[in-house]
């Protein structure tokens, strides 16, 4: 008589989940990012790949004396994934038409570090800020705690506003986390 032994399967977590950068042939990211959206609807992966960006900015460009606000890639020849790096995963992405590689030594995939992510503004809940420009605020943390500016600039990738404020007699403009800032 034989017995199976039934072993636990692995339950993935959301604590497996990280963001991975991906390089593609430069101009196809989102090609790149179309077909591995399209194979995890196919495949029922959604459980194990989440997320898939290609990280854009506001760029204004000056043409023929008019301004035009155009968006543009932050990474270009990269795509961001947020999934859970198994056999599985890793081959539909390195499979993927016009991926070259994971970013990591030789064919192992390093995942970006928290701080990295937090930087790049990716993957983050989205922080509404009840402010706007020219509105006034008091810094309730760091150095200029409770100084009191105007914000002049709003950058909601990075989550932080540029504030002036009076130092020394004269308005300098700070760079301000939005947590450190509250409304008056």
């Amino acid at each position: 008589m034989s017995e199976e032994i039934n072993k636990p399967e692995k339950v993935n977590t959301s604590a497996d989940t990280r963001w991975y950068v991906v390089h593609t042939y430069s101009g196809y990211e989102n090609k790149v990012k179309a077909n591995i959206e399209k194979t995890v609807e196919n495949r029922g992966m959604q459980d194990q790949i989440h997320e898939i960006s290609v990280p854009l900015q506001d760029v204004i460009e000056i043409k023929d004396g008019q301004k035009k606000t155009v968006q543009r890639k932050v990474f270009p020849g990269y795509v961001l994934i947020k999934m859970i790096m198994n056999d599985e995963t890793w081959y539909v992405v390195r499979n993927t038409r016009g991926v070259t590689s994971f970013v990591g030594p030789g064919s192992k995939p390093v995942p970006l570090t928290d701080i990295e992510v937090r930087t790049m503004g990716i993957g983050g809940e989205v922080e509404n800020l009840d402010v706007a420009l020219g509105d006034s605020v008091r810094v309730i943390s760091g150095p200029f705690a409770d100084s009191v500016g105007q914000i002049k600039e709003i950058n909601t990738n990075k989550k932080i506003v540029v504030v002036s404020l009076s130092i020394f007699g004269r308005e300098t403009p700070v760079e301000l986390d939005f947590t450190q800032i509250d409304k008056i």
